[in-house]
């Protein structure tokens, strides 16, 4: 594999968790004896990611311990965004700047993440190196979710992502390839990454890749209930 470097977000509050995460972060939330964060860094380790930069915040001590206790093979960074939470665009920048000009994964923990997705992970790089474009998106039909109340966030055709006219078929599943000049001109502050998006698919730089998995992700308390009894 050639990308060897990966973002995953951990900055968040998961209120909608609440009373899970009120004394621990939402990574650290267990389905089958496994937190979502290691199932994440293991998958990452299984499709040879060799350099992890974890974006901290809320309860951020309890991920540094358990990072440190785990000892995992790759080499893993933590980097808190102390005064406040950067959101998903400034949290990227910050904990991209350590890459340079290198290509990565950005991925977020809260998606339960099987091996079944190194294939697409594979698809997703050839797509990013073998195409003229800024970014790879990973998105599933909203038809595979099991969460049936989420909409769908983008169109998907030819391979190019956008969210004009059209029902919007497809979640994005919360991962992503991309590389520091996206960022070209923007500082570091507290921004979605929709911004970044939408200046990509002004110009049809943002690719997608269709993954053809069911689509589980922790997206609230009575999601998380129900994923702890669902068999896979």
């Amino acid at each position: 594999m050639q990308i060897k470097k990966a973002i995953i977000l951990s900055a968040g509050y998961g209120k909608r968790l609440n009373p899970l995460t009120l004394y621990k972060p939402k990574p650290l939330l267990e389905i089958k004896n496994k937190t979502l964060l290691e199932n994440t860094i293991y998958l990452l380790e299984k499709f040879g990611i060799k350099e992890i930069v974890i974006n901290t915040h809320y309860l951020s001590n309890q991920i540094n311990t358990f990072v440190k206790n785990k000892k995992f093979k790759s080499e893993i960074f933590l980097i808190k965004e102390y005064e406040k939470i950067l959101d998903t665009g400034g949290g990227v920048l910050n904990a991209a700047k350590k890459f340079n000009n290198n290509p990565f994964f950005v991925i977020n923990p809260d998606t339960i993440w099987s091996q079944s997705y190194l294939d697409d992970f594979k698809c997703m790089e050839e797509k990013y190196f073998n195409n003229d474009c800024k970014s790879v998106l990973l998105v599933v039909n909203k038809t595979k979710s099991f969460d049936r109340t989420m909409n769908g966030d983008f169109n998907l055709k030819k391979n190019i992502i956008d969210r004009k006219n059209g029902e919007k078929k497809y979640i994005y599943t919360g991962s992503q390839i991309l590389d520091n000049s996206v960022f070209k001109n923007i500082k570091i502050r507290a921004f979605s990454m929709n911004l970044i998006w939408d200046l990509l698919m002004k110009k049809n730089e943002l690719l997608g890749v269709k993954s053809k998995q069911e689509f589980l992700h922790v997206t609230n308390l009575k999601i998380y209930n129900e994923l702890i009894k669902k068999r896979f």
